[in-house]
């Protein structure tokens, strides 16, 4: 091996691994544990503008995601089911109840509501994975981000927990 042979791996790994921590580049999906079934979604919950927690995103936006912390559920499948309230200062407004899968790094969204109980079930919700380059994603990576999910497992073992940390982000990246 040359000489430069040795330098250049390192150097490789540490710009993959400052990609992978700016968000430039996302690794795939975790593979999904056989043997997983999703509950049962509830039907979407009633949901309020009022009282949210603020979800920071990264990218700036003109509008404000916040979720309703009455709504946060984890199910007996590990799910965390809750609604991402969305509004501009113009004042209209959108929701989407969602789940999230922090052991795959991925999230579904089962209905969306632009008026409190009107909601609007998705035909075919399919699981998506959370990626920072897709608009449609960054509210629920933000979401897990931000205390939902931490390593590959839920936030907390309880709603109450989540609530905690969300409202109190963890201080590392």
């Amino acid at each position: 091996m040359t000489g430069g042979g040795m330098l250049a791996k390192p150097k490789y790994v540490l710009t993959l691994l400052a990609l992978l921590l700016a968000g430039a580049i996302t690794m795939p999906a975790l593979a999904a544990d056989e043997d997983w079934q999703e509950a049962e979604a509830p039907p979407p919950p009633s949901w309020r503008k009022e009282g949210l927690i603020v979800i920071d995103l990264p990218i700036r936006t003109g509008l404000v995601f916040g979720v309703d912390p009455s709504t946060l559920t984890i199910g007996p499948d590990w799910v965390v089911r809750y609604v991402m309230v969305a509004y501009n200062p113009t004042g209209s407004v959108n929701a989407m109840y969602e789940g999230l899968r922090c052991d795959t790094g991925e999230f579904k969204t089962y209905a969306r509501a632009s008026e409190p109980g009107h909601w609007n079930k998705v035909a075919n919700p399919v699981w998506r994975e959370l990626d920072n380059t897709q608009s449609a994603s960054r509210h629920a990576l933000a979401l897990a981000r931000q205390g939902a999910c931490e390593s590959h497992g839920v936030g907390g073992r309880t709603p109450a927990e989540l609530i905690r940390r969300l409202k109190n982000p963890r201080q590392d990246p």
